[in-house]
């Protein structure tokens, strides 16, 4: 991120009405204009768990993020740029049902129209063209979506400054506010299932997502660094398990382990090993790669991959 532009985060929010697609747009009082929910990042926040927030302060509907659907970049009075990042987001029945929004003095209305009408009202051209994205999503087939992350664990003890087993090696002070700080964004994404290493630093890495969510993670040892060095990992078995399954998941594991983690999502879903797989596996401590598959087939391939970190 450029320490001189202004970061924003928002989402295209959709949901079906009697089998047709509709997309929300919000009124804004002040500027009396049409546009997309979103925001400016908040001190410490990362930008997935920004664009949720977003949301609902705005509609008073909470989302789960699903795939990105672009960035809209322009210029702001004094010369300052603002990038604002957009992802798809449905509007559960749920959702809407428990949305306690009133007209107030930022948002006069929420409006829920079709993709067609959506381009017709939105104020600005850079709105529109991060829609024309999320139509192209649909137009694809990939509209329900699910992830599946692949996070590294937080900062741990050296292993020069440990002298137990190197699986018993607990997280720093760091590494401990760290894990805090990745619950929000993780549950920005839907997170409900945490598959984790048995090894004690990644326990820790997501024992604040259990907490928050109240649910136990799933302890394996078919993803940690002791069972990857002596050849009795068996990655393929978990992602497989978690592909089949469709639904949000964390899984929770080690710098030399996720490589394996990420090449195993791709040929899970029959993608092609690109570069980019490779990127999202170089991931630092407490950074997580959002792997995007479709619901209705998740072998058709990974839609998109996306990286968060933490400011260290």
């Amino acid at each position: 991120m450029s320490d001189t532009a202004v970061y924003a985060a928002g989402a295209v929010v959709w949901r079906l009405i009697d089998g047709k697609l509709r997309v929300l747009l919000i009124h804004r009082t002040k500027y009396r204009d049409v546009t997309l929910p979103k925001g400016k990042v908040d001190p410490g926040e990362m930008l997935a768990e920004t664009a949720v927030r977003e949301v609902r302060e705005e509609t008073g509907i909470r989302v789960a993020l699903g795939v990105p659907v672009g960035v809209s970049k322009y210029w702001m009075r004094p010369k300052r740029q603002k990038v604002v990042h957009y992802w798809a987001a449905e509007a559960t029945d749920d959702a809407i049902r428990a949305s306690s929004f009133v007209p107030n003095h930022e948002i006069a209305a929420i409006e829920w129209v079709s993709v067609k009408k959506a381009r017709g009202r939105l104020s600005y051209p850079v709105d529109v063209e991060i829609l024309e994205n999320f139509a192209r999503l649909v137009d694809d087939g990939v509209l329900h979506t699910f992830p599946l992350i692949a996070l590294r664990h937080a900062k741990a003890v050296s292993r020069s400054d440990w002298d137990g087993a190197d699986a018993e090696r607990p997280l720093t002070e760091k590494g401990l506010r760290h894990a805090k700080a990745i619950v929000a964004p993780l549950r920005a994404f839907g997170v409900r299932r945490i598959v984790t290493s048995d090894a004690e630093r990644c326990r820790q890495t997501v024992a604040p997502l259990e907490k928050k969510l109240g649910r136990v993670a799933r302890v394996t040892a078919k993803i940690s660094q002791d069972a990857w060095e002596d050849g009795t990992a068996d990655v393929r078995f978990v992602v497989g398990k978690r592909v089949r399954s469709r639904k949000p998941a964390v899984l929770c594991s080690h710098g030399p382990v996720l490589p394996g983690i990420l090449s195993e999502m791709a040929l899970a879903t029959g993608t092609m090993h690109g570069s980019y797989v490779s990127s999202a596996s170089a991931l630092n401590v407490a950074a997580f790669s959002v792997v995007h598959l479709s619901v209705t087939n998740p072998g058709s391939g990974i839609i998109s991959i996306e990286t968060h970190e933490p400011k260290l």
